[in-house]
C-alpha cells in the first residue's frame, strides 16, 4: 500500500501543473477570440435591404452601412 501511495503523491504535482496549463491555453484561446472579434470590423457588403416577392431571400435585419 505505501508504494502506491507514494506514486500517488510523487505524481500530484504533474498532474496539478498539467492541469493548470490545460486551463491556462484554454483561457488564452478564449481571450484571443474575444479580442479578434472586438478588433475586426467586416466591410460593408451588398444585400438585400427590402424583401422581394419570392419571400425566399435573406436580407440584413438593420443595416449598418
Amino acid at each position: 500500500m505505501t508504494g502506491a501511495l507514494q506514486r500517488v503523491t510523487r505524481s500530484r504535482p504533474f498532474w496539478i501543473g498539467f492541469s493548470v496549463a490545460v486551463v491556462a491555453l484554454v483561457a488564452a484561446a478564449n481571450i484571443h477570440l474575444v479580442y479578434v472579434s472586438l478588433a475586426s470590423q467586416p466591410a460593408c457588403v451588398p444585400h438585400l435591404q427590402a424583401p422581394d416577392d419570392s419571400g425566399s431571400a435573406y436580407r440584413a435585419a438593420k443595416s449598418a452601412c
